[in-house]
């Protein structure tokens, strides 16, 4: 069983086949997706969420979706729901296979329990303060705490009397008994318990002590059978750790492979960051459409497949990059490309008035739904004696390389007629409406006499147009590399245009027949959204991305 189905074969898939190759663990490949319930997803997870769950497609394995939930001052029951919504988004799926941490408490206290009795944990007294002066630095040594030497017996009866919940927040801690002069620091008598009183979202208040993340992680895929278990490069100096855990207790030991995490210019993927945007009001919550955040991107109408076909793109490698924008742009408009129906919206409305259309009459034009889909067929759209037009695609006294509609100037209508301007309505020094007329006989867009008209416009029809408040999008935040800084406040670079808010924009009538969600192209505008919060009088449309593919014209060349 290997995974020579797939294209290309990074790193750890590389490892993965030799290992199959070598019945290492009898044929099998079992990979999870361990997450913490403390915030929202993003797309750094994403590439671990395709990662996981790919290769275990690809070798017909399994992928466990495990909550690391062991610190229950910052997880919330509303982060665990989030997270299993935003993964079947994705496009997987863990089947039976959801576990938590909280599982294993018991059994992890019990493997505490055996450590303590062969002399390899003991109970300390030293505040955290004091136990971060102990553990020396990276170029000296720790010392010994004063209780590394307690008995068997006198630590054993003090773990039971902390779980007991008879000491406060802080007072005692327990420790593995490892080498206070490890190079690694990590191997320096780290901590292995906690005193917490407080509400666990599963246990509620059965425990007074919770086990620390570098504790209970390698023990949890240990008892879930993990064959690989695929870790970010920061886990790469706790890998010693979970091995001498597992081996001075005599467990199943899976393997740990690193790999660099997601970095991606012009935003952030650091969960404090994105809460700290969040608390100070800079952006609207952990859906909002300008962050990196799977909520957000849904929101903003990135759909699933062209996510998880940028993972794909990007690969993964061992060493820390920053990946550009434009590739994911790139993804994002090269599937919506493929799936998005298309619809006119004039974002900047321009009132035109056809003088020689009959006042009253409405015809219906047939437009096409996708010209990159031939079965996504075509629609019917309204038109009138009284149009709009986005202003910039006029201009009363336009330079020389301006095709669009001018005075006296003849243009294509989209799937209409050719009409030519023949007087603007000023006030106050600004055109707010436009008397024009059309040629019958274009009636398509197109001249039976064969004559070309340079530019194509696009419109919508005064009495059936909907009034929609259209969101554009731009990146958070000023600089590439936000986190790159040094000694600057990460809101000094938050870009002030991220957001503008149009609010008087006029769409075609069919867009109203759209879910929540519901992606597609406004044409010659770029891509779009319908937000959540659209109500039946308030249509609110998202920006996706433009038109534009800067990233697929420098591949190109």
């Amino acid at each position: 069983m290997t995974t020579s189905n797939t294209k290309a074969k990074d790193f750890i898939r590389e490892i993965i086949d030799e290992d199959l190759k070598k019945d290492k663990y009898n044929g099998r490949v079992q990979t999870r997706f361990p997450p913490e319930p403390n915030g929202y997803l993003h797309i750094g997870h994403a590439k671990s969420i395709c990662l996981n769950f790919g290769i275990a497609n690809e070798c017909q394995g399994l992928c466990n979706l495990r909550f690391d939930d062991t610190n229950p001052i910052k997880e919330e029951e509303e982060y665990v729901q989030s997270i299993k919504d935003d993964i079947q988004w994705l496009g997987f799926d863990w089947d039976n296979r959801l576990f938590f941490a909280s599982d294993y408490f018991d059994q992890i206290y019990d493997y505490a329990i055996q450590l303590v009795k062969e002399g390899m944990a003991y109970v300390d007294d030293l505040q955290a303060d004091e136990i971060s002066n102990y553990r020396g630095t990276l170029i000296q040594p720790g010392k010994n705490s004063p209780y590394r030497e307690r008995s068997i017996k006198e630590n054993l009866e003090l773990l039971k009397r902390m779980k007991a919940g008879e000491f406060a927040d802080g007072e005692k801690v327990l420790r593995a008994k490892i080498d206070m002069t490890h190079p690694n620091l990590n191997m320096r008598d780290p901590i292995m318990y906690r005193i917490l009183h407080t509400s666990h979202h599963r246990t509620k208040n059965e425990w007074y002590i919770y086990p620390m993340y570098d504790w209970a992680h390698g023990l949890e895929d240990s008892i879930e059978g993990i064959t690989h278990s695929i870790c970010t490069l920061e886990f790469e100096n706790h890998r010693p750790l979970y091995d001498w855990f597992l081996e001075k207790l005599g467990v199943y030991q899976p393997q740990q492979i690193e790999f660099a995490r997601l970095n991606i210019t012009y935003t952030v993927m650091s969960k404090r960051m994105l809460l700290e945007i969040i608390n100070k009001g800079i952006v609207s919550g952990w859906d909002d459409p300008r962050l990196p955040t799977l909520r957000g991107m849904r929101r903003r109408g990135y759909p699933p497949q062209a996510i998880r076909n940028f993972c794909r793109r990007i690969g993964v490698s061992k060493v820390n990059s920053m990946v550009d924008i434009e590739i994911l742009e790139h993804c994002i408009r090269d599937e919506l490309n493929k799936t998005a129906p298309r619809f006119m919206g004039v974002l900047n409305p321009l009132k035109v008035v056809i003088t020689n259309y009959p006042i009253g009459k409405v015809e219906e034009l047939e437009g096409i739904n996708n010209p990159e889909n031939p079965s996504a067929g075509t629609r019917k759209i309204p038109f009138s004696r009284i149009l709009y037009i986005e202003k910039e695609d006029f201009m009363e006294e336009p330079p020389k390389k301006f095709y669009r509609l001018a005075p006296g100037r003849e243009v294509r209508l989209r799937y209409a007629f050719f009409i030519t301007c023949q007087k603007a309505i000023m006030k106050n020094n600004e055109v707010i409406e436009l008397r024009c007329t059309i040629d019958p006989e274009t009636h398509g867009g197109y001249a039976p006499d064969g004559r070309k008209v340079k530019s194509t416009i696009h419109w919508v029809s005064a009495p059936q147009a909907l009034n929609a408040e259209i969101r554009l999008y731009n990146h958070l935040f000023t600089v590439p590399n936000p986190t790159g800084q040094n000694n600057v406040d990460l809101k000094e670079f938050i870009n002030p245009q991220s957001l503008e808010i149009l609010k008087k924009c006029k769409v075609e009538p069919m867009v109203q027949n759209l879910k929540p969600f519901s992606r597609f192209q406004f044409e010659r505008k770029g891509y779009f959204c319908i937000d959540p919060d659209t109500t039946e009088n308030n249509l609110i449309i998202n920006q996706t991305i433009g038109l534009k593919d800067t990233w697929a014209k420098i591949k190109k060349k």
